[in-house]
């Protein structure tokens, strides 16, 4: 079946539509433990690159397994193919000359670097939220590391699953550390050099 699709080459390329959006798509990967707090910088991220004027767009892992990837588990193959449809999407709203921000788990490092060579690498920006597993567990709102630690559920992350961390992420953010407001100012110092034109 593959042999009979041939994809069309549009006459309005992504390099048109960042010149017309005065910035350069990237996509910025939110990586981390749950709990780690990857869906409150992202969400920090994109509003303060909103009040700046850029065209952004934020994908969370909660969200898209409500509609895109409802049909999928968390058995180890579900979950790659979780990243792979999210890395797809991602390099959609790329090519519309978005910024694109992601936080999911994504615990396997041959996980992202799938997303690495599909985005290309000047466009990857990894990165890493770091937070040490007993203090992930302590802001648990959802309940789910004490579910996980019942047996409740399987093949959870930092518990009987593993997490990979990412070997040279663009930036490390040590979340139990330093405050959301120094995060995401240490974050966009970092950034705007990568997404202007």
């Amino acid at each position: 079946m593959q042999e009979n699709i041939h994809p069309s080459e549009f006459k309005i390329t992504r390099e048109l539509r960042q010149q017309a959006l005065g910035q350069q798509a990237k996509l910025l990967w939110f990586t981390g433990l749950s709990g780690s707090g990857k869906s409150t910088l992202a969400n920090a991220t994109e509003q303060a690159l909103h009040k700046r004027g850029y065209h952004t767009y934020l994908l969370d892992g909660d969200n898209i397994r409500c509609g895109l990837n409802k049909d999928l588990s968390f058995s180890k193959s579900d979950r790659i193919e979780n990243i792979r449809r999210i890395a797809a999407v991602s390099q959609l709203m790329m090519d519309a000359g978005l910024i694109v921000l992601s936080a999911f788990i994504s615990p396997y490092i041959s996980d992202r670097e799938m997303i690495r060579d599909l985005v290309g690498s000047d466009r990857f920006l990894e990165i890493h939220v770091d937070c040490p597993l007993e203090v992930c567990e302590e802001r648990d709102v959802k309940g789910l590391y004490q579910k996980a630690r019942q047996g409740l559920i399987k093949d959870f992350t930092g518990i009987d699953s593993p997490y990979e961390a990412p070997e040279s992420p663009f930036l490390v953010i040590k979340t139990a550390e330093v405050s959301p407001e120094k995060a995401v100012e240490q974050l966009m110092n970092e950034l705007e050099k990568k997404i202007k034109i």
